[in-house]
């Protein structure tokens, strides 16, 4: 099975806008279609809270022909068109889809940041964690984030083995971003955000970029799109993933990033594993 993510930063934009980073993002989600896979999962999609308008609609259907369609839009409490989750899946697939609520502090579980989709075998679950924020003035909630988040995979992996994704706005390791001495205190690289990742791998997940790769370097998936040459120099942050259940990493076959061209921000990630 083949799986790509993508952090697009904006779903609605790419739909509906003409911009010259609107046109970069339909490049990169038609490459993405391009490479066939079984599951798209997206984040951020920034859609209103009625979901895809009708124009919306009849745009993915013409992106997306082999495709059936999931989101997860903000409610309030939570800000309109903010954040936002939706999964694409091959027409031939029938999963269960749902949009769990974790218990997170508010407005966090109202912002569309989760969905799950179950086989029979199996679940795939995509994430888009709430950013700790400039100062870190978000950073507590963040922490009851990652906690409760964890139980939530925790409990999942207990009923069948779990496929996670999405952007989980940490950079792991010294080694998962270009400048991590000049980020000690910056958002997505605390001290609490990081241990917080390593108690989640240690519950009995494995990241499979790492399994692949081990500690490859200068491998990443954002780029700060306020630095116009954050790409260029290749000053990014690895903080997009694919996780699986430990019983479930000697199936991986391929874990990597794709190629989003000159567009900064977050780059598409791709699984191939192999569930027979």
């Amino acid at each position: 099975m083949k799986l790509i993510t993508w952090n697009i930063d904006s779903l609605n934009a790419m739909l509906t806008s003409d911009s010259d980073r609107a046109l970069m993002s339909r490049e990169v989600m038609v490459s993405i279609v391009e490479e066939d896979p079984d599951i798209i999962a997206v984040q951020e999609t920034k859609l209103p809270r009625t979901g895809p308008s009708k124009k919306h609609i009849a745009i993915l259907k013409d992106m997306f022909p082999n495709y059936k369609c999931v989101w997860n839009v903000s409610q309030e409490p939570a800000r309109k068109s903010y954040a936002g989750t939706m999964f694409f899946y091959k027409n031939h697939l029938n999963p269960t889809a749902t949009f769990p609520k974790i218990g997170a502090p508010d407005p966090l579980d109202s912002e569309g940041r989760i969905i799950t989709l179950e086989f029979d075998t199996f679940f795939v679950t995509q994430v888009y964690t709430p950013n700790a924020g400039s100062n870190l003035v978000r950073l507590k909630e963040r922490q009851e984030w990652d906690e409760k988040f964890a139980e939530y995979l925790v409990g999942l992996d207990e009923k069948k083995p779990v496929i996670v994704t999405g952007d989980f706005n940490v950079a792991h390791k010294e080694i998962d971003l270009a400048h991590p001495g000049r980020n000690k205190r910056s958002a997505g690289f605390t001290d609490e955000e990081r241990e917080a990742f390593t108690k989640l791998l240690d519950k009995g997940f494995t990241d499979t970029f790492r399994y692949i790769h081990g500690d490859a370097t200068g491998r990443y998936s954002w780029w700060n799109q306020r630095a116009k040459t954050s790409k260029i120099n290749n000053s990014g942050w690895r903080i997009d993933y694919w996780l699986v259940s430990d019983r479930l990493a000697d199936k991986v076959q391929k874990s990597d990033m794709l190629d989003s061209g000159e567009r900064q921000d977050h780059t598409p990630l791709v699984l191939d594993i192999d569930l027979a």
